[in-house]
């Protein structure tokens, strides 16, 4: 039986963020775009569609309460596919993981870069749909968006 250990966490951790973001400043316009499209489909159709059907319920629209729920939404939604997809082709296809071994990195660092990767970018869609919300007017106080 094996036993579990607990990770050895070290600074090597910041290359790997690092190269991430430099892969993604790449293509920075088109990912930010591709996480608003969808959560701004979602506050068009839903929102300004179904929500002019729907009455105001204790002087909330639909569309504020939904504005809620699209920023959690998305911010799980970028953190979850930059884990699950990214990250496995980062492992498996590109063998870019592979590469990261052969310097003096453990898998420890590679796993705390690819989360902290995956925070940032989690953070950064959050912050953009804030952004959007907070234009569009839907926010009551500061304290609805956290």
């Amino acid at each position: 039986m094996k036993h579990f250990r607990v990770p050895e966490l070290s600074w090597r951790f910041i290359p790997v963020w690092q190269r991430n973001y430099l892969v993604w400043k790449k293509l920075a316009i088109p990912s930010i775009l591709g996480n608003l499209a969808d959560p701004m489909l979602y506050m068009l159709g839903l929102g300004f569609g179904l929500g002019s059907l729907l009455p105001d319920i204790d002087g909330m629209s639909y569309l504020s309460f939904l504005a809620a729920g699209t920023v959690a939404y998305s911010t799980m939604n970028a953190a979850t596919f930059e884990v699950l997809y990214s990250s496995f082709s980062r492992m498996h296809v590109q063998r870019t993981w592979d590469a990261i071994l052969n310097a003096p990195m453990t898998l420890d660092d590679i796993m705390l870069g690819e989360l902290s990767w995956a925070t940032s970018k989690s953070l950064l869609s959050g912050v953009a749909i804030l952004a959007v919300i907070w234009g569009l007017g839907l926010f009551g106080d500061f304290w609805m968006t956290l």
